[in-house]
C-alpha cells in the first residue's frame, strides 16, 4: 500500500454537498447515489494516486478492470464523511466488472471485498491500515509467491493492523497473488538480465518507478522492495515527492 497524498479539495461540487453532510446511512447512500459529478472527482483522485488502486496498487486501466471512488471509511458507517475528499479515493474494480470477479469466487479485493463493503459488519477502523496515512507503506512486505504480509520490524499492534487490512481488503486474493508473482519474476529476469550484461542497475530502477506522464507503473511498493536501495536512491534523486 502506497501513502497518498492529498491535492486540493476536490472540486466546488463535492464541497457544496460536504457543507451539508448526510446524517444518516439512508441519507448518504441516497444523496452519493445521485451526486453527478463523479468522473471530474474521480480523474482527480486518479491525478493524485499516481492511476494506481489505492490499495492493491493495481493498474486498473491496464487490466480492463476500471475503477470506482471509494470511501475508505464506509458512508454507511461514517455518514458525514461521504462528501469529505480526504476520506475519498479511487479503487480498482468499476461495478460494470463487479459481478465477473464475484462469479470466480473469492477473488474480489479492495473496496469491492467483503470485509471492507460492510457485508461481514463495521470495519474497525481502529485497526484499519489506511492509504492515506503518512506510514501505511511500513506496515506491508512482499514476497515472491505473490503475498502480502506484515512487515518484519513491527510490533504486535502494528502486526495486527496489517493481518487485519490485509484480510479485510483481501489483498491475498488468488487473482492479485498471480499478478505480484508475475511481477516479481519479471523483475527478477530485468535484473539478472542487467547484471549480466552490465547495463545500470539504476536506469532500470528509473524506468521502474520514477513516473511517466504522471502515472507509476503497477505495484509501486513490491518494486521498491525488490531494488532495495538502489531503489531508494533513485527515488531521492528522481522523484523525492514519492518518498
Amino acid at each position: 500500500m502506497r501513502a497518498i497524498q492529498k491535492q486540493g479539495t476536490g472540486g466546488f461540487q463535492l464541497n457544496q454537498s460536504h457543507a451539508n453532510p448526510p446524517q444518516t446511512p439512508g441519507q448518504a447512500i441516497s444523496r452519493w447515489g445521485s451526486f453527478g459529478h463523479k468522473e471530474a472527482l474521480l480523474r482527480s483522485l486518479l491525478t493524485e494516486q499516481y492511476h494506481l488502486c489505492c490499495y492493491s496498487e493495481l493498474r486498473a486501466d491496464e487490466e480492463d478492470l476500471g475503477y470506482h471512488i471509494e470511501h475508505v471509511e464506509n458512508k454507511q458507517q461514517n455518514p458525514p464523511r461521504t462528501f469529505d475528499y480526504g476520506n475519498l479515493a479511487a479503487s480498482a474494480l468499476h461495478s460494470e466488472v463487479l459481478g465477473g470477479f464475484k462469479a470466480q469466487g473469492n477473488e474480489v479485493f479492495g473496496g469491492h471485498a467483503r470485509g471492507k463493503n460492510g457485508t461481514n459488519g463495521p470495519v474497525d477502523m481502529l485497526r484499519f491500515v489506511s492509504p492515506h496515512q503518512a506510514d501505511c507503506p511500513r506496515f506491508f512486505a512482499y514476497l515472491s509467491d505473490g503475498r502480502v504480509i506484515p512487515a518484519d520490524n513491527l510490533n504486535a499492534q502494528e502486526r495486527d493492523k496489517a493481518h487485519y487490512t490485509i484480510d479485510t481488503l483481501n489483498l491475498n486474493s488468488p487473482y492479485l497473488r498471480t499478478l505480484r508473482q508475475k511481477w516479481w519474476d519479471e523483475l527478477d529476469d530485468l535484473f539478472e538480465e542487467h547484471i549480466d550484461k552490465g547495463w545500470s542497475l539504476a536506469h532500470l530502477v528509473a524506468l521502474e518507478l520514477v513516473p511517466s506522464s504522471g502515472k507509476l507503473r503497477r505495484f509501486f511498493s513490491l518494486t521498491r522492495q525488490f531494488f532495495g536501495t538502489i531503489a531508494e536512491k533513485t527515488l531521492q534523486q528522481q522523484a523525492p515527492e514519492l518518498l
